[in-house]
């Protein structure tokens, strides 16, 4: 378990085990907002695009209805700062299994809200039915508490649900260990943490890829019932957390 103060050398299997789980449940939400309303819904930059894409249209509600919407994603993020990162910045164990409660509650709820009908038809623009912004919020907010847990837990060298920044720090590690010879003597250390971070990377990019092609196979058969694989693997978090902070909770080692 982290404690939000440890380097890259101390991150052990079972908390990269986490952190590819969790790319590999972005992966699958995102897909799922897709193909439920069009929309990606695991980061904010696509919204802010179709904010200035709909505003020069003249569309001024959809193009508000697209700032709004990941305004949830920042809300998340902030119930994950309360649930985390404070408690973190006090020295107090966080409470990692409210936040995966949290997700799998959201999660369970896309599913069984699709199926009577909250988030109107699978598959209808978002221009067509206004219903699929309550299904947009939903996994935003979702997709906020879980970036927001990873980034705090791994001072900010981790996200889960974007592969934008961690796609940088891949490139930028590669060419260090590409020029390892020449910063050998100087960057021993920096070397050795950057191998273990290149490999970490380039699975969580690799699992998040792999629930969006998941993903891509079961939405369109299974439509708002695909929701159901982040719910498990969510669910399997919750309960390896409140296994591991609550009926046998492990003191931190110094």
């Amino acid at each position: 378990m982290l404690y939000g103060n440890e380097s890259i050398s101390h991150y052990t299997r079972s908390n990269i085990t986490i952190w590819m789980l969790m790319a590999f449940q972005a992966g699958v939400l995102n897909m799922g907002g897709f193909m439920a309303c069009h929309r990606f819904v695991s980061h904010v930059t696509g919204f802010a695009t179709f904010f200035g894409y709909e505003y020069s249209l003249r569309n001024r509600a959809q193009a508000w209805g697209m700032l709004i919407v990941p305004l949830f994603f920042l809300f998340g993020a902030m119930v994950s700062g309360y649930l985390v990162d404070i408690r973190l910045k006090l020295h107090k164990k966080p409470k990692y299994y409210l936040a995966y409660a949290v997700i799998f509650i959201l999660t369970l709820l896309a599913t069984i809200g699709g199926w009577l009908g909250w988030f109107g038809e699978f598959g209808i623009p978002l221009e067509e039915d206004r219903l699929g912004y309550l299904l947009l919020i939903l996994l935003c907010f979702t997709c906020g508490i879980q970036n927001g847990t990873i980034t705090s837990v791994s001072r900010s060298v981790v996200r889960t649900t974007h592969l934008t920044g961690i796609t940088t720090d891949l490139g930028i590690g590669l060419v260090r260990l590409f020029n390892k010879n020449i910063l050998l003597k100087e960057h021993h250390e920096l070397l050795e943490n950057e191998q273990k971070a290149t490999f970490m990377r380039l699975g969580i990019i690799s699992m998040f890829v792999l629930g969006s092609v998941v993903g891509g196979f079961v939405f369109p058969v299974a439509q708002f019932w695909g929701f159901l694989i982040p719910a498990f693997t969510s669910g399997i978090l919750l309960v390896s957390m409140i296994y591991f902070q609550i009926i046998n909770p492990r003191k931190k080692h110094s």
